[in-house]
């Protein structure tokens, strides 16, 4: 099996080639990495890109939906929550 590495908010994260970043997070045992605006947990929910529970920053890119977006050996991923009253 070939892998991947990618950094996750300043800490690395090993996961199988082709996997998306939501697979790799999963299976390294994150189940939530945001909040939503009420500070409830989020992750992945539909794993389709239907629901963006999942938005991550990705290479300085925003709102990159993790179930969606395949892992890239070298990818930089930092977690990204909803503030109270934010309307995107």
């Amino acid at each position: 099996m070939s892998l991947v590495r990618i950094t996750v908010d300043g800490e690395p994260v090993t996961g199988a080639a082709g996997r998306t970043i939501a697979g790799v997070l999963l299976a390294s045992g994150r189940r939530t990495w945001r909040t939503g605006p009420s500070g409830a947990p989020r992750g992945v929910f539909c794993g389709i890109g239907v629901c963006f529970d999942c938005l991550v920053t990705v290479n300085g890119v925003r709102d990159v939906r993790a179930c969606r977006r395949r892992a890239r050996d070298g990818d930089t991923v930092t977690t990204q929550s909803r503030a109270a009253g934010d309307a995107r």
